[in-house]
């Protein structure tokens, strides 16, 4: 008997990785790594920004989480403020997502590169005080590395786009 199982014993252990082998599905392929979700990379890093008068309007930490698959910013201005949001392909949509949130305000926009490489997105501000209107952001990475930063917020009243932020990102010194 105390031969059988010694046999037994080896037979399974030379039967189960053959069996194992042939049912083991290849790996999916890496998440996120399709040029869709790469699109908004020249963004990461750690920034300094300034604005349209060159002053130092704050700075700025891009980062890549989740495997890749979400650039979290971290925003701190000049004077202290703060603000972070979530910047993500959204298969469901096909389109690139950001969900800004800053002292009550949240911007939920959504969009892509344009023909021009600019990250171009589109949707709407909402103010803690209830208010709301329609907001774009546009990013552009320059010829030397920095990228320009523009943002405009829709006047329903006057019936014209106008002006909300402009920044230069420029690299913080390693």
């Amino acid at each position: 008997m105390k031969n059988c199982m010694i046999v037994f014993g080896l037979m399974m252990a030379v039967a189960i990785p053959a069996f194992a082998q042939e049912d083991t599905p290849a790996p999916p392929p890496p998440a996120c790594q399709s040029d869709e979700y790469r699109a908004f990379d020249f963004w990461l890093g750690a920034w300094d920004v300034y604005s349209t008068d060159h002053s130092l309007a704050g700075s700025n930490s891009i980062t890549a989480e989740e495997n890749g698959c979400m650039l979290l910013e971290k925003w701190t201005s000049a004077q202290g403020a703060t603000g972070q949001s979530y910047n993500f392909y959204d298969p469901g949509m096909q389109k690139f997502r950001q969900i800004w949130v800053s002292a009550g305000a949240v911007i939920d926009y959504a969009g892509g590169l344009n023909d021009d490489g600019q990250m171009v997105l589109e949707g709407s501000i909402n103010y803690h005080n209830g208010q709301t209107a329609p907001f774009r952001g546009t990013w552009t990475l320059q010829e030397n590395g920095m990228v320009l930063q523009y943002f405009q917020q829709y006047d329903s009243e006057n019936d014209q786009w106008n002006d909300w932020f402009t920044g230069l990102y420029e690299r913080q010194a390693e």
